[in-house]
């Protein structure tokens, strides 16, 4: 309140030193140019240059009122614009992340209209746009995201190609991440991106040329890169071993396919297996049965040890004491005895192979052996032991059959 009297007291004062002053002073303003002239009095002409200054003010704050309000006053101002793309960005994300699809591209292609950055929003709109198998719309989107922000057009480039592997379109992600190869070829997602499409696509050869890359970079953890790199080499021996029109075509092949390898990986178990299988496929047994019985030599390994039992070799008799060798090292491997009883059957020792046989069947029940063991009964004579095998065996390999109703005179 005395606030309010200081300031009506100070008003009188002004007002009133005012009052004297143009009493005082009644000067007078002339403003002439050319025929043009214009008298006023000098306190007339002041009050009037307050009142446009004022004026002026006023207008001014108006005008920024209207460009920083939000939709209460001008619908389009900065403020409201601001206010919409994050609203649509919002909604927009949350629409990406729950699957909504349709709205989730309206509502990113909105905002990444509307901002100075819109690289992500593009992106986020594009995927959803893939996702409901709007491909033009997708790669417009793409488009635009490079055409407004150029110098993303590595992260364009990679999220194209992977939006191309989500649907499949494995030619275009592969002429997609081969160009950025060409100009980015130390970028890790780059190289990630074309071991997954190699892989998806069976192209062995082209994975095999990209593992220097792959182990150069640190791509992937170590053990992951072995157990890829097993693989490529393994398939593509297998790859290679398809390629002859004919058995001594097909041989040459897996040859020349096996020697591409260096000494330690001809050494790796994985490996000779595959190579033998092969070797064994194209009709090349005596070669196989060297290869692993050279493996088995340098290390004991039991599935080389079961390969071995369906090679056939040069000399059977030489073959069977080969592997009879190995039991007295190895007397609890049911694999070992598995290839000594198929072992015994190519050299026609029926006793000894129903033994071996029998015995790798204590140890473990498995269908392979289920069905050897069954052959040899019912050649023997030993029908109902020999059907009874033939029928466990199914159930190892299925054990779901054995749980289905059967009639009573067939059942276990």
């Amino acid at each position: 309140m005395k606030r309010v009297y200081l300031l009506a007291v100070l008003a009188i004062v002004v007002a009133a030193a005012l009052g004297i002053a143009i009493a005082k002073h009644s000067g007078y303003v002339l403003i002439a140019y050319g025929g043009f002239r214009y008298q006023s009095g000098l306190w007339a002409a002041l009050g009037a240059l307050v009142g446009i200054i004022v004026l002026l003010l006023l207008l001014r704050y108006l005008v920024g009122l209207v460009l920083t309000s939000s939709g209460v006053v001008n619908p389009w101002s900065r403020r409201n614009r601001s206010r919409r793309t994050r609203i649509a960005v919002e909604q927009g994300q949350l629409d990406l992340a729950e699957g909504r699809w349709a709205s989730a591209q309206r509502h990113l292609q909105r905002a990444a209209e509307s901002d100075r950055q819109p690289l992500l929003y593009y992106l986020g709109a594009a995927r959803a746009a893939n996702e409901l198998g709007r491909v033009e719309e997708r790669d417009n989107l793409l488009e635009r995201a490079l055409e407004r922000q150029p110098q993303a057009e590595l992260a364009v480039a990679l999220t194209h190609a992977q939006l191309q592997m989500d649907r499949g379109e494995s030619e275009g992600a592969l002429e997609a991440l081969q160009a950025m190869q060409e100009r980015h070829p130390h970028n890790a997602q780059v190289l990630r991106l074309l071991q997954r499409l190699h892989l998806e696509r069976g192209d062995w050869p082209a994975l095999i040329r990209l593992l220097p890359d792959l182990r150069k970079h640190k791509v992937l953890p170590a053990a992951e890169l072995a157990d890829l790199e097993q693989r490529a080499w393994g398939q593509n021996l297998g790859l290679a071993a398809t390629r002859g029109e004919d058995p001594q075509t097909a041989r040459q092949a897996l040859e020349r396919a096996w020697q591409q390898l260096t000494n330690a990986q001809r050494q790796e178990p994985q490996l000779v297996s595959a190579y033998a299988e092969q070797l064994r496929q194209v009709g090349a047994q005596g070669e196989a049965e060297q290869v692993l019985r050279g493996a088995l030599k340098r290390g004991y390994e039991s599935h080389l040890a079961r390969l071995y039992g369906l090679v056939r070799g040069d000399d059977p008799a030489r073959q069977l004491q080969t592997a009879e060798a190995w039991l007295k090292e190895h007397p609890q491997d049911p694999s070992l005895l598995l290839t000594l009883g198929r072992l015994s059957l190519q050299n026609r020792l029926w006793g000894k192979a129903r033994d071996y046989l029998e015995s790798s069947l204590r140890m473990e029940r498995n269908p392979e052996t289920c069905a050897e063991l069954a052959r040899l009964l019912a050649g023997l004579g030993e029908t109902e032991r020999s059907n009874q095998l033939f029928q466990e065996g199914l159930g190892l390999l299925d054990e779901r059959l054995l749980a289905l109703p059967l009639p009573e005179g067939v059942r276990a």
